[in-house]
């Protein structure tokens, strides 16, 4: 606040009359919310929670217990009352003493909690010292469970962890410091902005609540994000091949073409030249292709993981070898399109295709028998409603699976930003890491239920095949060479089920590398960054814990050290390839208008 608007640190007339100001424009903004919430396009109730038959077997745990033993759910509870009825007393304690202090605070640290009135103020530093205390007392609740089904427990884990975290007091502009001083200081304009983001947000996901974790004006495609020079060389219904223009005068021979997971946009790979994982394959002599795929609509309902096999994978391997002339080529699958490329290639080996000498695998589960954090996600009930959505709208929407990734990190990707955003009234950050986290495309109904049925459920592709255009694909068929990289902190593909699945295909020539970091970052980790080494580790006999005990560690970016391997299999150098060489038509200039095309549900 500033000194015009302050006497002796009180606010002026003129600064309270300024605030009425703004606050008097809720009426317009009011009408604004009520119409998009009127307009919101609803989805399945079972997107938004577990179905009560999970909380029922719960409670019926709990009384179960306090039956068998009810010593030791009555010791929980007189904790619990215990250590609430003493915080009481020692806050008024301090609060008798005649001076605005808090008693001694033994909470942990949390960086939610970083203003200093959290600390020193006894209103907050009450409310905050309580939520912990509360915050404990679910979680032993929920451990103290026993009659339980594991799977379920940790789904009755995960989504009181949800709860606690939802109850935070910083998400409650009452009980947050914070918030309560940005309105003071700027004279009610904060929460005037906040409230506007907030509708803001509402409009442009249809009525659901999806917070922008970025500044969607400060950036551009082919502006200053995804600014690799390339054409589109090739499209069809499912992808735009993008064929980038060479940065050395000579390249290898065989080509290389990268396949993107189509849940995400391709550019995580090309955000900008500092860490531009296709700017550095050009810089190290590579003819390198770029899969973009389409962002369905409700048109693709049918379209299933067949098609993306032979009308994305296979008609990309017959464009490629077209262009380049070459009888091999190298292939990246990134995520889910790491999956579905061991699928291709098991089906290519049924086939009696010989056209991919090698295979590399970011952060690529084909064997999911663990499902990690994704286990509260895969039951029944979720995977049903995930299905009358689809067949509702002929798509699973982006803002499904966005709202699923966010909730897995909820404190970092729901509710710090949304507080920024509608508390503080702050406009998102600038970040392109973030602007593509929001940039999400949609997945067609079939592809999608194919998917979660058929291998996160059904675990076929490890177990007993996956039946795909009348063939039984399985691991083992994956016998070409390859290289998997796996990120140590990775919560959407742990590393060690990764490892799991790589043991598990048939190939004679592996090399595993466990790079430091999660899925994104551990990925995009350019070598100029000198940031996350990795692991390395012939011996794939091993089980996870004993391969990582004996891998050696690499200062630095894995990129080198997968560049090395790829370059023994990329034949000799040749005068580099440029797009358009071999009489090519040429569609438009990368990043192509696939990528451009927003998700809407």
């Amino acid at each position: 606040m500033t000194t015009e608007s302050t006497e002796n640190g009180e606010p002026t007339a003129a600064s309270m009359a300024r605030m009425t100001e703004n606050l008097s424009k809720l009426d317009a903004l009011r009408e604004r919310l009520t119409h998009v919430i009127a307009n919101r396009h609803t989805h399945q109730a079972a997107l938004d929670a577990p179905n009560q038959e999970l909380f029922t077997k719960a409670a019926q745990a709990y009384m179960q217990e306090a039956v068998t033993n009810p010593a030791k759910l009555i010791e929980h509870q007189m904790a619990f009352w215990t250590k609430s009825v003493t915080h009481f007393v020692e806050a008024q304690q301090a609060l008798a003493k005649g001076t605005l202090s808090a008693p001694e605070d033994r909470t942990a640290k949390d960086r939610r909690f970083t203003n200093p009135m959290w600390e020193q103020h006894p209103y907050f530093n009450f409310v905050k010292q309580q939520y912990f205390l509360n915050a404990e007392a679910i979680t032993q609740a929920v451990e103290s469970v026993q009659d339980m089904e594991p799977r379920e427990k940790q789904r009755l884990a995960y989504f009181s962890r949800q709860i606690i975290d939802m109850m935070s007091p910083t998400n409650f502009l009452a009980t947050n410091p914070d918030a309560l001083q940005r309105a003071v200081d700027t004279e009610g304009e904060s929460l005037i902005k906040g409230l506007e983001n907030l509708i803001s947000d509402l409009e442009a996901n249809n009525g659901e609540l999806i917070v922008r974790l970025a500044d969607e004006d400060a950036f551009e495609l082919g502006g200053n994000i995804a600014t690799s020079p390339g054409k589109v060389v090739f499209r069809n219904k499912m992808f735009e091949l993008i064929q980038y223009t060479p940065t050395t005068e000579k390249v290898h021979a065989t080509p290389l073409v990268v396949f993107p997971p189509w849940i995400n946009k391709y550019y995580i790979l090309d955000l900008k030249e500092q860490n531009s994982l296709v700017k550095w394959v050009l810089d190290q002599g590579y003819t390198l292709f770029m899969v973009s795929w389409v962002n369905p609509d409700p048109s693709y309902r049918d379209v299933g993981m067949a098609d993306y096999v032979e009308d994305g994978y296979l008609e990309a391997f017959r464009e490629v070898k077209a262009i380049t002339g070459e009888k091999e080529i190298n292939v990246i699958g990134y995520c889910i399109a790491g999956t579905t490329l061991a699928l291709t290639l098991s089906l290519m080996k049924q086939r009696g295709d010989t056209s991919v000498k090698s295979a590399t695998f970011f952060t690529a589960l084909t064997d999911f028998s663990d499902q990690g954090e994704f286990q509260p996600f895969l039951t029944d009930d979720f995977i049903d409603g995930i299905a009358a959505e689809t067949e509702d709208k002929g798509i699973l929407p982006s803002i499904v699976m966005a709202r699923t990734f966010s909730f897995l990190r909820s404190n970092d990707l729901v509710y710090g930003p949304a507080v920024k955003s509608y508390m503080m009234g702050e406009t998102p950050p600038a970040f392109d890491l973030l602007y593509w986290n929001g940039d999400g495309a949609n997945l067609p109904a079939r592809m999608a239920m194919e998917y979660l049925r058929g291998l996160c459920q059904g675990n076929q592709l490890a177990d007993g095949g996956y039946e795909l255009g009348g063939h039984r694909l399985v691991l083992d068929d994956v016998d070409v060479p390859l290289c998997a990289v796996a990120c140590e902190t990775d919560h959407i593909a742990p590393w060690k089920d990764c490892y799991r699945g790589v043991q598990m295909m048939g190939s004679k020539n592996k090399k595993f590398i466990m790079t430091q970091s999660g899925h994104i970052a551990g990925i995009v980790n350019p070598p100029s960054k000198g940031k996350y080494g990795h692991y390395t580790n012939p011996d794939m006999s091993l089980d996870h814990t004993d391969w990582q005990e004996g891998a050696k560690f690499t200062e630095g970016s894995w990129w080198p050290t997968w560049e090395k391997w790829l370059t023994e299999r990329s034949g000799e150098m040749i005068p580099a390839r440029k797009p358009g060489d071999n009489g090519q038509e040429i569609l438009a200039d990368a990043p192509g208008p696939y990528v451009a095309v927003k998700a809407r549900g």
